[in-house]
């Protein structure tokens, strides 16, 4: 076969093509930080790329449910401090009124300490967290006791579970259940410290008997620490939970690195070595095209 001038020139600007692409594509490997910027490039790796990153996107979405229950939690959990305290102080009232020293005057202020457990109480039982009641189940958008006439309350708990995948396949339940804790419309917390009110508010002063809201009192307190006990598991697992999905982050983002990241060293040596390739390419082009008569006209 006949080599011809036009031939070799071709040839070399084939070649000096291929060398511009391959140094553009090490270029934008080192710009991107990816060993691929288009599926072209290397399908499998993008195939691959596009799982490891949805595994990835999976686990932080995991990671901000976890943190979502630990809001409700974390927040249920010193709602009940709170309620255990008040609680306590109002069985030292009852303790105290119960003593037959104490006078008319002396009940009814205590009657009137009381009342205000009882309000702080409520609002214990209304707690709000991010626009939500965390002691009425699902229906978080409904406080659980609302003000009626006089000092009468309305009552009227959601015993559903707030259930939050923090993991696949797994829900935790993110509440309490608030009849476990303040007890159910017919009896609860509220209705005793009321009754509790009002007999110390009573005219016949002989006939108080205030060892029954003692006992009261201590079921309540009882009630409140077990609620509080069984939250204190689920958070405990709920810890264990975010540890495993820590340690995957890892793993899954170490495996999508290693998939799609690029090795900087390796692409900075392959495009020097490139760049020296497309000088010899140049040079050797250089000496290969023959002179025209543009040269001897110089």
């Amino acid at each position: 076969m006949r080599v011809t001038q036009n031939m070799i020139s071709n040839n070399m600007l084939n070649h000096l093509s291929n060398s511009y692409s391959k140094m553009n594509t090490h270029m934008d490997q080192l710009t991107t930080g990816k060993k691929v910027n288009k599926p072209s490039d290397d399908p499998v790796t993008v195939m691959k790329g596009m799982n490891y990153r949805s595994e990835v996107s999976r686990i932080e979405q995991y990671q901000r449910n976890t943190g979502e229950v630990h809001n409700w939690m974390d927040n249920t959990d010193a709602a009940l401090d709170q309620a255990t305290q008040a609680l306590q102080k109002l069985r030292e009232l009852a303790v105290q009124a119960s003593n037959d020293t104490y006078s008319e005057e002396e009940r009814q202020s205590v009657a009137k300490e009381a009342e205000q457990i009882k309000q702080d109480l409520i609002d214990i039982a209304n707690t709000k967290v991010n626009g939500k009641y965390i002691f009425n189940g699902t229906n978080t958008s409904e406080a659980p006791i609302q003000k009626g006439e006089g000092d009468e309350y309305t009552v009227n708990f959601n015993t559903n579970f707030v259930e939050i995948e923090v993991a696949a396949g797994t829900e935790l339940e993110a509440n309490v259940n608030p009849e476990d804790v303040f007890g159910d419309d017919e009896s609860n917390m509220f209705k005793d410290i009321q009754s509790f009110i009002k007999t110390l508010n009573g005219d016949v002063q002989e006939e108080i008997d205030l060892d029954q809201y003692i006992e009261d009192f201590d079921q309540r307190i009882d009630d409140v620490i077990n609620a509080r006990a069984e939250l204190g598991a689920r958070m405990n697992r709920l810890d264990l939970i975010e540890d495993r999905l820590g340690d995957q982050e890892i793993v899954a983002t170490k495996i999508m690195s290693d998939n799609e990241d690029v090795d900087y060293a390796k692409a900075i040596t392959e495009l020097i070595t490139q760049e020296s390739i497309h000088r010899a390419a140049l040079a050797a082009g250089s000496r290969i095209i023959q002179p025209s008569l543009v040269d001897f006209l110089r």
